[in-house]
């Protein structure tokens, strides 16, 4: 892949210059000149030229080298012996896709100890998982991680590798992708395969006004961070067998240049997460002020739920960030949403669109919340949830 710029064909006409946005173009007397350094090859000099005097030429895809890439990998996080419930949903979804290209679904597991969870990913949908245990993996570190996942990856050649969108697999996938000089997409909301066999990873964009559908057909493996609660994990099935390899992976403790000193929980007194909760109330803009926030808290309490927010109420320090739910917050599929005056924009229902059930209380009957809600109630939440909280106190009086 390179440009080729014929000098001879240049009529100065600058047009090049002025689309550059990388400063990669300058004027040299009648002519331009071009910086290679900071080329980044996006091609919007090429599609103006009107002389043809710039050509990108770009590496034909070698379909047999990319036939050599096959099977599913989920990297599952594992945090003090447990496996993290993005894992689950991952497999549960990487099942799915690794049956739509008739491939195996393969689970990777580091850390330390870990050996046991191996059997639960095979009843998860797993036909193979990857064990990698040692020491060095009780605790998450960039340079040991990545180092276990690029050994994992470059002779096994697999065709699609998936991360959750945690803090460690936001830090270890563009680790992973810059090694192996691949192509990475974050924070995906949908994953699919196409005609062409190409994983489809879909993501909001900007600010997420759009939905766009990306492919990475130039590389493999096709590497995407998914968000927790994104995908619903399936049932296990305990009659499910597979096979379970153990690797003998060791990484030099000099390679690894970060040590856990200790580890501090994040905790919100009074606040139950709402990514933990089976029901969450949350409130928008249209409860107006934060001391009306007492009345989606009575709610909650109410339905031992855990209590939510839009990002501008967020932003105006009404709740803490950990209660945020949307695309800049936390991703949540609860058992039952309950959204209070929140208009229901598309970077907010992509924080809880998967919940099972969705109520909604809105004043505005326009409001883009009523298109994904379950049950929805066109009125004056300050005299609706009253109601409700009434209804529902006096069927916990007569149990």
């Amino acid at each position: 892949m390179g440009l080729l710029y014929d000098r001879d064909k240049c009529t100065g006409c600058m047009l090049c210059v002025k689309v550059c946005n990388f400063g990669a173009i300058e004027k040299d007397g009648d002519k331009v000149k071009f910086d290679f350094d900071k080329c980044v090859l996006c091609g919007s000099c090429e599609e103006v030229c009107p002389v043809d005097a710039i050509t990108i030429e770009r590496k034909i895809v070698d379909k047999e080298a990319l036939a050599e890439y096959k099977d599913v990998w989920v990297f599952c996080e594992t945090h003090e012996g447990r496996l993290r419930s993005v894992g689950r949903e991952l497999v549960s979804k990487g099942r799915e896709l690794a049956d739509k290209l008739g491939e195996r679904l393969v689970a990777v597991l580091i850390g330390h100890e870990i050996e046991g969870l191996a059997e639960g990913l095979i009843h998860q949908g797993a036909d193979k998982v990857l064990v990698v245990d040692d020491k060095i993996f009780e605790h998450y570190s960039t340079d040991a991680y990545a180092i276990a996942m690029t050994s994992l990856i470059a002779p096994r050649k697999p065709a699609v590798v998936l991360f959750g969108a945690t803090n460690n697999g936001r830090d270890l996938a563009p680790r992973v992708a810059a090694r192996l000089k691949l192509g990475l997409t974050a924070d995906c909301t949908g994953l699919d395969i196409d005609e062409e066999r190409q994983l489809v990873q879909t993501r909001p964009a900007f600010g997420g006004n759009i939905m766009a559908e990306i492919l990475c057909p130039y590389t493999r493996p096709q590497m995407a961070t998914v968000r927790p609660n994104v995908f619903k994990p399936t049932e296990p099935d305990t009659s499910r067998t597979g096979e379970i390899e153990k690797v003998d992976l060791k990484v030099n403790p000099v390679q690894v240049r970060t040590r856990v000193l200790d580890t501090v929980r994040e905790v919100v007194e009074g606040m139950k997460p709402v990514e933990e909760a089976d029901v969450v109330v949350s409130s928008g803009r249209g409860i107006k002020d934060p001391s009306n926030l007492e009345l989606s808290e009575h709610l909650a309490a109410l339905l031992d739920a855990a209590v939510g927010g839009s990002r501008p109420i967020v932003d105006a320090g009404w709740l803490p960030p950990t209660q945020q739910v949307g695309q800049s917050g936390r991703t949540i599929s609860p058992k039952l949403y309950i959204a209070l005056g929140i208009s229901g924009a598309i970077q907010h229902q992509i924080g809880m669109a998967s919940s099972d059930i969705i109520v909604a209380i809105n004043k505005d009957p326009e409001a883009p919340i009523f298109e994904i809600a379950d049950f929805g109630i066109v009125g004056d939440l300050f005299e609706v949830v009253p109601a409700i909280i009434k209804e529902i106190e006096k069927l916990k009086a007569n149990k």
